[in-house]
C-alpha cells in the first residue's frame, strides 16, 4: 500500500452527475492504481442547500458503481473549529485583512475597470486600512503581488500565472464563518491528500489556494485537472446516475463511458474494471474537452450486457419487468431463454424488458401491431397457422431442433417457404413482425402457450 491519498469531495445539495461520478472514477483509478487510498468528503458547509437525502444520494451512486471509499467520510460542517482555528493564525501573522468594500461598491469597482478595459479583479483598496467596528467587513488573504505562481499539472502541464493577476482572495465571513478555497485546503491537508484531481473548472483557483496552503505550512499536493464536458444540457446535469440506473444501465458501462470521455488507452473502447484499474494513468489523460454522446453510451451498454453472464442480466431484468406490470420472478422458468433471445439487441435492461414482455402476458393479451397484422394475418396466413398449430401439437420433443425440423417439413409439404409462415407466427406469438428467432421463441414460449398463440391468431 503507498503513501498515495486521492479525494472525492462533493456538495450535498443534489444528485451524483456523470460529470461528478467521472472525478470521481479518475481519482478513485489513480488510488487504486497506484495502490494507494480513495476518500470521500462532504462539502455540506452550505447548510441551506445541503441535505441528508443528497448524501444518501451520493453515496448510493458510488457504491453503485463500485466505488468504495477506504475510510469513514469527513463532513465538513464537523470541521468548522478547526477552519476557524487556521483563519486565526492567519489574522495574527497578519496574512489577511479586512474589506469593507460593500456588494454595491464592487459592482461600482467592475463596471468602471470594464469601461476603461482594465482588470476587473479587486485592486486591494481595503489593505492597510484601520480597523472602522461601525461598519460590516470580509477577510481576504493577501496574495504576492509580483513573481509568478508555476503549477507543474498532472494533466495540463506547467500553467504559469502572474502574481498580478491573483485577486486578493475572500476567505471568510465577518462571523468567521470560512468560504471554499480556503476550507479545501485546511480539510485536504487534514486528511492527507497527496493528490487533487479535479475539472478544470477550478484550474483558476489552484494558484490561490497553493499559496494559502504555504501561509498556513502545509505541504502543497499534485494537481490534475481535468478536461470538462461539453453536450451537458440542464437537463442532462441535473440528471443523476440513478437515471441511467432507472434505464437499465449497467454500472460497468456507466464507469467504462465516463472513463472514456478524457482519458484513452490506445484503440480500446471497452473495458472491464479490473482492466480500468490495471491500465489508467493520469498522464494518458486528455487535455482537450469531451462531448456526451448518449448513441455511444447506449452502444457501450449494449456490448456489456452481451459480454454478462445471461443469469446476471435475467436477475436484473426482473425489475425492470415489474415497472412494465409484469410480475415475474428470478426463477422464473422462461426468464433465461426470454433474455438469451435478445440479449445481443437489448441496450438497456429497459429495452429487454419491453422485447421481452410478450413471453410472460396471457396468451390471449397478445397486442397485434396493426401494419403487421394486417400484412401477415391474413385469410390463408390464418388457415395456415391453424394447420401448424395441429401439426405442433402433436411434437414429442418441443426443441429449438425438432421445431425447426418439424416447421420445414410443414412447409415442404404445403409447397411453401419458410418466410410464408415465419412472419405470421411471429406476428402470433409476439404481436410484431420483429422478435426473435421464430423457433427460439416457440422453445421459450412452450407448447401450451405456442399453440394457443397460433390458435387465436387463426380465428382473426
Amino acid at each position: 500500500m503507498s503513501d498515495v491519498r486521492l479525494r472525492f469531495a462533493p456538495s450535498p445539495t443534489g444528485v451524483l452527475h456523470l460529470g461528478g461520478a467521472r472525478t470521481a472514477l479518475f481519482n478513485y483509478l489513480w488510488a487504486r492504481h497506484l495502490g494507494g487510498k480513495f476518500l470521500l468528503r462532504i462539502e455540506d458547509t452550505d447548510r441551506e442547500r445541503s441535505t441528508q437525502a443528497s448524501v444518501d444520494a451520493i453515496l448510493d451512486a458510488l457504491r453503485w458503481l463500485g466505488m468504495e471509499w477506504d475510510e469513514a467520510p469527513v463532513f465538513q460542517s464537523a470541521r468548522i473549529d478547526a477552519h476557524r482555528a487556521a483563519l486565526d493564525m492567519l489574522i495574527e501573522e497578519g496574512k489577511v485583512y479586512k474589506c469593507y468594500c460593500t456588494p454595491k461598491e464592487r459592482e461600482a469597482m467592475r463596471n468602471k475597470a470594464l469601461a476603461e478595459k482594465r482588470s476587473t479583479q479587486y485592486d486591494g483598496r481595503c489593505d492597510g486600512k484601520p480597523d472602522d467596528p461601525t461598519k460590516p467587513f470580509v477577510w481576504r488573504f493577501r496574495m504576492p503581488r509580483e513573481g509568478q505562481t508555476v503549477l507543474e499539472d498532472l494533466v495540463q502541464g506547467t500553467v504559469v500565472t502572474p502574481n498580478e493577476e491573483l485577486e486578493d482572495l475572500v476567505i471568510a465571513r465577518q462571523d468567521g464563518s470560512p468560504l471554499y478555497n480556503f476550507v479545501v485546503v485546511i480539510d485536504d491537508a487534514a486528511m492527507g491528500v497527496t493528490h487533487v484531481i479535479r475539472g478544470k473548472d477550478h484550474l483558476t483557483n489552484t494558484p490561490k489556494q497553493i499559496h494559502i496552503y504555504e501561509a498556513l505550512g502545509l505541504p502543497v499536493p499534485r494537481f490534475g485537472h481535468l478536461p470538462l464536458i461539453l453536450g451537458l444540457s440542464k437537463r442532462l446535469r441535473s440528471a443523476g446516475i440513478e437515471s441511467y440506473r432507472e434505464q437499465g444501465y449497467l454500472p460497468e458501462s456507466v464507469n467504462n463511458y465516463i472513463v472514456r470521455m478524457g482519458w484513452s488507452h490506445g484503440d480500446q473502447e471497452l473495458f472491464s474494471h479490473d482492466e480500468l484499474v490495471s491500465l489508467f494513468d493520469l498522464k494518458d489523460v486528455n487535455r482537450s474537452e469531451s462531448a456526451l454522446n448518449l448513441e455511444k453510451m447506449a452502444w457501450i451498454n449494449q456490448q456489456h450486457i452481451q459480454r454478462s453472464a445471461p443469469e446476471r442480466i435475467a436477475a436484473l431484468t426482473v425489475p425492470h419487468l415489474a415497472s412494465l406490470g409484469i410480475a415475474v420472478g428470478a426463477d422464473d422458468p422462461k426468464l433465461l431463454g426470454a433474455v438469451k433471445s435478445r440479449q445481443s439487441k437489448a441496450r438497456t435492461l429497459a429495452e429487454m424488458a419491453e422485447a421481452v414482455r410478450f413471453f410472460f402476458i396471457d396468451d390471449d393479451a397478445v397486442e397485434y401491431d396493426e401494419p403487421s397484422a394486417a400484412k401477415f394475418l391474413k385469410g390463408d396466413d390464418r388457415e395456415r397457422l391453424d394447420l401448424l398449430a395441429d401439426t405442433l401439437a402433436d411434437l414429442a420433443d418441443w426443441t429449438e431442433e425438432r421445431l425447426h425440423e418439424t416447421v420445414n417439413a410443414f412447409c415442404e409439404l404445403k409447397a411453401l417457404k419458410l418466410k410464408h409462415i415465419a412472419q405470421p407466427c411471429r406476428v402470433a406469438m409476439t404481436g410484431s413482425k420483429e422478435g426473435p428467432g421464430l423457433f427460439e421463441t416457440m422453445s421459450v414460449l412452450g407448447r401450451d402457450a405456442t399453440l394457443a398463440r397460433l390458435r387465436r391468431a387463426a380465428r382473426g
